[in-house]
């Protein structure tokens, strides 16, 4: 009885307008809501104005294919993008490595040419 006393709290109630019908709802962010009554409303809106159709459970079955088309359509983009993600790290990590490795052979034959020329050569002993 508390958790739902609880619920009642945390939610509040809003009033939304969509494709000429109200609908009276509880959310925890009314200003979401309102913001996806909006885009669900937008969309009928425009299903309607490139369609022949005045039925509005049609225009809002089309208007949610519509919606669920961009859906899947940022889901694939986000699964590529994550995809390029991981191989950017995978590069990374890579050049990373070889970076480092090219250090450490770097510093080896600084070192070797800096105690060739520390030994004075032979003709100079000789001198």
């Amino acid at each position: 009885m508390a958790d739902n006393l609880e619920i009642r709290r945390a939610t509040t109630s809003v009033s939304v307008d969509i494709y000429d019908q109200t609908y009276h709802l509880r959310a925890h962010d009314p200003e979401y809501i309102e913001k996806l009554a909006s885009t669900v409303d937008s969309k009928m809106r425009a299903v309607s104005a490139n369609g022949n159709t005045a039925d509005s459970l049609r225009v809002a079955v089309l208007a949610a294919l519509n919606i669920a088309d961009e859906l899947l359509r940022l889901q694939e983009h986000c699964r590529m993008l994550r995809g390029s993600m991981s191989e950017t790290q995978t590069l990374r990590t890579r050049a990373n490595s070889l970076s480092g490795l090219l250090d450490s052979v770097l510093h080896e034959e600084h070192r070797y040419h800096a105690e060739v020329h520390a030994e004075p050569s032979l003709a100079n002993q000789l001198r």
